[in-house]
């Protein structure tokens, strides 16, 4: 399932920032039970073999719900859905009629996805990844996280706030693939339904349980 990809940066990596970065972020994991936006991902691979770095541009919806649930939808270029349930991570191409069923604790971790989802303050956050205020640039407050364990395919993440809200999520994976997200018309607190973090494999889909 080469086209997910895309969210693989976003499954192997941390976080956020405000008055000072890290102050942000802490009100940001305290106050946020729900929310939802739009969002756009850049991934860029890295040159090699006398090639130039490849970008390729993506966009959709994000919603979550604490502890521990999410839904992405990729819109553009093409269709994928993204959602974990609390128990599940279920990943839908749409084009192929391919869903991958796996368990979420084995899949998420110490991931920018989790810590969305259930990380519930620093002091828990501080036990995965090392964490550092970046500084403000263009009206964004920054939080520099690196995660502790090394094995892992994360190997740094920059997360940005604007005001109160989560704005930017930049991710550098252990091959040097580098992934941005940017979020807008984010909307904390918001009354987002609990159906939107139910799936169920379409009728004639390909499951793969992993």
């Amino acid at each position: 399932m080469k086209r997910f990809l895309t969210i693989t940066a976003l499954l192997s990596a941390p976080l956020w920032a405000h008055a000072s970065g890290l102050d942000a972020l802490e009100n940001f994991v305290k106050t946020a039970k729900t929310g939802r936006a739009d969002f756009t991902q850049v991934v860029t691979a890295p040159a090699r073999d006398g090639q130039a770095a490849r970008s390729k541009t993506s966009s959709g919806t994000f919603e979550f719900s604490r502890p521990n649930r999410f839904r992405f939808v990729y819109k553009k270029p093409f269709e994928q859905v993204i959602v974990a349930d609390g128990q599940m991570l279920w990943m839908h191409d749409v084009d192929l009629n391919q869903v991958t069923q796996r368990k979420q604790a084995a899949v998420l971790g110490s991931t920018p996805a989790a810590l969305i989802a259930s990380a519930p303050d620093l002091a828990t956050l501080r036990k995965e990844f090392n964490l550092e205020a970046a500084g403000e640039k263009d009206g964004v407050q920054w939080v520099q996280a690196t995660p502790k364990a090394k094995e892992g395919q994360l190997h740094s993440m920059k997360v940005g706030f604007r005001g109160n809200d989560l704005a930017v999520l930049e991710i550098q994976d252990s091959f040097g693939q580098r992934s941005v997200l940017t979020f807008t018309k984010m909307e904390m607190n918001a009354a987002v339904p609990a159906e939107s973090f139910h799936f169920k494999p379409p009728p004639n889909t390909d499951v793969s349980r992993q």
